[in-house]
């Protein structure tokens, strides 16, 4: 690893705290765990850092979802707050997220670096889109989820969720909305699941990251960066406590809109990275 010099060490933790901000603020705001935003950050910020190619998505993976524990115990305390978070529904999600969780893990663990990044861009771009045309437009009279559907809906959000480092809030959002849940009670819940995904993922890459592939990274436990984690931890919170917040006060039509635009671009820039992994 090179050593950086003060321009760079500064232009590094502008960034992380930039996109920890925004990360923090959009996991309160929109349900959304903050890891889309955070895993692109983590990634540049180890490639500064100069780490090995080969498990520098996995770190970033990994340490996401270790920051997203935090934030999501604020985001939803905060809903909670409002009453607008389904414990009943994150109780019968909870085991068959767990099972997703553990084989995601599996899948993140033994997946290269290149595969990670080309399946973040591939989901970054379909959440996008989601954001940009179809938030607004799911039907509002609410319907029973059944039980099937939630074992099968809930072994795959936490299954994909943890490739992506994210918190599921992603999936979970628009999974109710088909349902016709309300967009608040979505997003309150899917904070809640997200703490689930977090808890149990970063389990998970800890041990992937120390038995399965015996990393040894500068600062790391197992395929989660402390740094990266004490710097973002801070930022994230207070934020995610914000966005929850704004969730009752503003308008969110043109923020998604703004938002999906933005993971837009974050796929495509990660395409490129793929494109240059091979």
């Amino acid at each position: 690893m090179d050593i950086l010099n003060s321009n760079e060490i500064i232009n590094l933790l502008l960034v992380l705290v930039l996109s920890a901000s925004v990360a923090g603020f959009m996991a309160g705001l929109l349900g959304v765990g903050g890891g889309i935003i955070m895993v692109p950050a983590l990634y540049y910020a180890f490639t500064v850092l100069g780490f090995d190619i080969a498990t520098r998505m996995h770190l970033s993976v990994g340490t996401s979802l270790a920051i997203i524990i935090p934030t999501s115990i604020i985001s939803t305390k905060t809903h909670m707050e409002h009453d607008a978070v389904d414990i009943k529904m994150v109780k019968q999600f909870g085991v068959f997220i767990l099972i997703g969780v553990i084989a995601g893990g599996f899948l993140a663990v033994n997946l290269k670096t290149s595969e990670l990044v080309l399946f973040f861009s591939i989901f970054a771009f379909l959440v996008g889109m989601f954001f940009i045309f179809l938030r607004e437009k799911i039907v509002e009279n609410p319907k029973k989820i059944s039980d099937l559907v939630k074992k099968i809906s809930g072994i795959i959000i936490g299954f994909i969720s943890i490739p992506l480092g994210i918190g599921g809030g992603s999936l979970m959002v628009p999974l109710m909305r088909a349902f016709g849940y309300d967009i608040r009670k979505s997003i309150g819940t899917a904070a809640a699941i997200g703490f689930l995904i977090a808890v149990s993922g970063t389990i998970t890459m800890i041990a992937g990251g120390k038995i399965i592939d015996n990393i040894n990274n500068p600062f790391s436990l197992g395929y989660i960066n402390l740094l990266g984690f004490i710097v973002f931890v801070p930022v994230t919170v207070l934020m995610a406590r914000l966005g929850a917040k704004a969730v009752y006060k503003i308008n969110k039509s043109l923020l998604s809109k703004i938002f999906g635009l933005f993971l837009i671009i974050v796929s495509i820039r990660s395409f490129v990275e793929y494109l240059s992994l091979n």
